[in-house]
């Protein structure tokens, strides 16, 4: 896959998430998904997605950093939103937070297959 058509790709993959479009997300992940080792197919996956917004209604994905090397694909997202309740042992309880995402993606036949992923805690933890 060209690079620029991996971005695409990628970018229609984050459209998805903020659209909650839960329904094509097998159009972008793999039936064999995994996140940070973990296992989870499409079903996991979305499963995995639902909770973050039933935890951070106001969750939306921003993209601020997107490098393409195919298959891989490296991105910096942005968060600016108000979990419910804690988030990541950190009682947040409604306190409008921002942090960042740094997440790898792997794609295989066109669709994710493996996602690594940090989420910048001690950013958090500065806003308390």
């Amino acid at each position: 896959m060209h690079q620029s058509d991996l971005a695409t790709l990628y970018r229609r993959y984050i459209d998805c998430l903020n659209q909650q479009d839960w329904d094509n997300l097998g159009q972008y992940v793999h039936a064999d998904a995994s996140h940070n080792g973990t296992k989870l197919g499409v079903a996991g996956y979305r499963a995995m997605l639902e909770n973050d917004y039933e935890q951070i209604p106001d969750l939306r994905f921003n993209i601020e950093i997107l490098s393409c090397d195919a298959p891989m694909v490296a991105s910096r997202l942005m968060f600016d939103c108000t979990p419910k309740g804690e988030f990541l042992g950190l009682a947040i309880n409604g306190r409008k937070i921002k942090f960042a995402e740094n997440v790898f993606y792997e794609f295989r036949d066109g669709k994710i297959i493996n996602v690594w992923s940090v989420l910048d805690k001690v950013a958090i933890e500065a806003q308390l």
